[in-house]
């Protein structure tokens, strides 16, 4: 695992409670999964997803191909239980393809 630099650790903390402060925390775990996503999908996989976003503890996923968002959705439960395990389940409980 990296290490941080003291630095970058103190950003993102400041970022955080800038975040909580403002209310957009949300915003900030759909960037999370996004780069999540851009780890774990292939290039060309990844250019299609059009947007990530959180809202009332439901990840929507936009997806401008309409194969890989049928992938996405026979899927769902797979890729759910992955977002589960890499951010914690309190963070959301549903996911939508759209």
């Amino acid at each position: 695992m990296k290490k941080q630099k003291r630095r970058e650790y103190q950003s993102s903390d400041l970022v955080k409670s800038f975040a909580r402060i403002h209310g957009f925390e949300d915003k900030l775990v759909a960037f999370e999964i996004k780069d999540f996503l851009e780890d774990y999908l292939d290039e060309s996989l990844f250019n299609e997803i059009i947007r990530v976003d959180l809202k009332e503890k439901i990840i929507i996923i936009k997806i401008g191909s309409p194969l890989l968002k049928n992938d996405f959705k026979m899927r769902k439960s797979f890729y759910l239980k992955k977002f589960h395990d890499k951010f914690g389940e309190e963070k959301f409980n549903d996911l939508y393809i759209i």
